[in-house]
This record gives structure tokens, sequence and C-alpha cells, in this order.
């Protein structure tokens, strides 16, 4: 191309960038990094302030008003301190035995279904939850802020579970047998059913990839009774009487709670802890001859419990205990009134204080000023509800 008279001529391709430009980017260069660097660094020492569950706490409760504590206004529940609780996707779930009740943290009232119970249950995957009549013969499900299925016919039910996929677990007394294990589909069509007349059936909860079924029964041997695990492969082609695939013996006294992983099947007892996969192999935690005072399973891979030396008193130990047995210890020297676990979260309530810690029991958050609450719940995402004998509020860390 012609040069136009007076203009200057083209750098050449490849020709090298003035000294100034060089400069400029070699500073953007090291802003960049350094910015890097520093996000870095905060994300590490501010990892149980900047996480997922404070986001998704800013999602789920932006509407509601807080004050500069994080607590939001209380409401008043249909019920009474001595009726059944949990939370259910971020909502309160009052169970009593007339009424079924799901709130907002704001207090509005999604569901408000009549029932007759003598002894509601409740147990919740995080997004469904089943209540029951322990010893009757109703059993509800809720989800999506909905009631979505219902059975009012069913034999003396024992105990009920949902798996994280939604499939449900239920223990009835049968006619002719020890027991009787039903496992149902996410759509609530009966998918295997044993029968047990060896001993007696306590409980039985679906693996959450719906592949092994747990059974938990109580029989006699040697002269005392003894609890033992059986393990099952899903069979939805018989039903009636299956061979277990293998058995573990539970030395942890008479088994309180259960709680079923993908892996692992976790059976909380009156003397201890035992955490067992899907071979058979047991972990086993002793209290050591401390009474079980509290007690929470619903945390992520660990389980929470209270301990003292005394039955009496306020002095004692929280323990949280993970997967491989491996515990964490807090000495408490306050009278805990409410204990609650979920996610990675668990909350002591003490008095007129609410203490959030993380699962290796590194302080969380607190509240002081607790409006009277005397029982404590925890949502995954760490935010808790606190309720008094009429009334319940939300706590946003």
């Amino acid at each position: 191309m012609q040069q136009r008279p007076g203009q200057r001529p083209a750098p050449a391709s490849g020709a090298p960038k003035p000294p100034l430009s060089q400069f400029l980017s070699r500073v953007l260069i090291f802003l960049l990094t350094a910015a890097l660097i520093l996000g870095a660094v905060a994300a590490v020492v501010y990892r149980d302030q900047l996480n997922l569950d404070s986001i998704k706490r800013w999602f789920h409760y932006r509407s509601l008003v807080l004050s500069d504590s994080g607590q939001a206004e209380s409401f008043r529940y249909d019920g009474a301190l001595e009726d059944t609780f949990a939370t259910l996707n971020g909502d309160l779930l009052v169970c009593s035995t007339n009424t079924l009740s799901l709130y907002s943290g704001s207090g509005t009232c999604y569901v408000s279904q009549s029932v007759s119970m003598d002894n509601p249950v409740v147990s919740t995957n995080g997004s469904q939850a089943v209540v029951y009549d322990a010893g009757g013969s109703s059993l509800y499900v809720l989800g999506q802020r909905a009631l979505i299925w219902k059975g009012e016919d069913l034999d003396c039910i024992l105990s009920a579970h949902l798996n994280r996929s939604g499939q449900l677990t239920v223990v009835t007394q049968a006619s002719g047998y020890r027991g009787r294990v039903t496992v149902y589909s996410s759509d609530f069509v009966p998918l295997m059913q044993v029968n047990l007349s060896s001993a007696f059936v306590t409980d039985g909860t679906l693996s959450d990839d719906g592949k092994t079924l747990g059974i938990v029964t109580i029989g006699q041997e040697d002269g005392a009774f003894a609890s033992t695990l059986s393990l099952y492969s899903m069979n939805t082609q018989d039903s009636g009487s299956f061979t277990p695939d293998t058995t573990c013996p539970l030395d942890n006294g008479v088994v309180l709670e259960s709680k079923h992983t993908a892996s692992r099947l976790w059976l909380l007892g009156d003397q201890g802890l035992t955490i067992a996969d899907h071979q058979g192999n047991p972990t086993t935690v002793s209290w050591n001859g401390m009474h079980l005072k509290r007690y929470a399973l619903s945390g992520r891979d660990f389980a929470t419990v209270l301990l003292g030396k005394y039955r009496a008193g306020s002095q004692a130990q929280l323990w949280t205990i993970d997967s491989q047995g491996e515990r964490h210890t807090l000495e408490i020297n306050q009278q805990v009134l409410s204990l609650a676990a979920a996610g990675r979260y668990v909350a002591v309530l003490t008095g007129d204080r609410l203490d959030i810690y993380t699962s290796d029991l590194e302080l969380y958050a607190s509240l002081e000023g607790t409006r009277g609450a005397r029982t404590v719940l925890l949502t995954e995402d760490g935010s808790a509800v606190l309720l008094s004998e009429e009334t319940a509020s939300f706590y946003v860390p």
C-alpha cells in the first residue's frame, strides 16, 4: 500500500511493544495474580463464613425481616412443646395428635392436615417427611409444601423412614410373624416385603442408593436379649421370606435411632454407636460408662451425643463422631435444654443462649437472647428454629 504524505509508517508485524505498554501489562498481571492469591487466602481463613450454605440461606430467607442479631419475628404455631417437630426443606413442621402443620420462616401456613394419632413420630430426608402414628395404623408423607401420600389402614406401625431418593421403608407387625418390613418406591408402590419370624423387628432402613435394606431385630441369646443387624440386597421379584446377605451383632445396647446412607448404617444405642458398612464390618464407639443425655443422628456423616458422668447435673461432654469412629469433644458446663444437628452443623441451646458449631465443634455462630425458647431445630444450611411454648422464630446466621 502506498504511504500518504505525512502519514507515519505502520509498525511492522511482530515489532516489540513500546516500553509503556509492556509496563502496564505487567502491572495488570501482577494485580490479577495478587487478587487471586488474596482471594484464596480469604477463602481459607473465612471458609466457615464464606460457603455455599450462606448463599443458600440468603436465597431461601431473603424475604424475612431479620434483626441485627439475625433473628426473625416470632409467630404462633398450632401446637405445644410436647408435640413433635422437624424442619422440612427450610420450613417448620409441627406434628400434634390432631393436626400436621407446615410453616415458612415468616409464619405462613402451607399445610394444615387434620389427623388422629396417639403417638406421632416424624422422620425426614431433608426434602420430604414421613409422619406416622407409632403403634397405630396411619402414615403421612409431606413434600413440596403439600401432603403427597397417606396410608390409613396399615397394621401396627413400628417405624418408617425415607431415603434420599424418596423411597419409603415401613416396619409393621404382621399376623403369624414377628415383624414385616415393606419397601415402597418413590411413587409409594410396594417393591419388596420381608416377613421375619425368628426375632422381633424393631427398625428397617433402605440405603440412599436404594440397593441395600438394613433390618434391626432383637431376640434372646444365651438367656439375654441381643440386637442384630441383617443386610439384604434389594429384590423386587419376590416377597416373603428372604435370606440376609450378612448379619452383624450389635453391642451398643438398645438401638434408639438409626440412619442409612449410601454406604453405611448408623445405629445409636444407650451404650454406644455402631457404624456398619454393607459387608457387615462394624466400627463401634462406646460411651465409656457415661450416661447418654441427648443425641442427634441427622447430621451429614456424623453423629452427635451429649454424655454426662452423672444423670443429673449440668456438666457434660459434647461428642461428634465421624464415619470412621473418630470423635471431637467439647466440655459443656451449662444445662442443655435442646440439641440438634443437620448438614454440617450442631446446635446447642442453653438457658438464654444458642451456639451453633460445625461438625468438628468449632464455634460457627451464637445468639444471645432466645425469647424463652426451650427447643431448637436446625436446617441443613445452618439456620435454626427456636421454639417456645406457643411461638417459633427463625435464626439465620
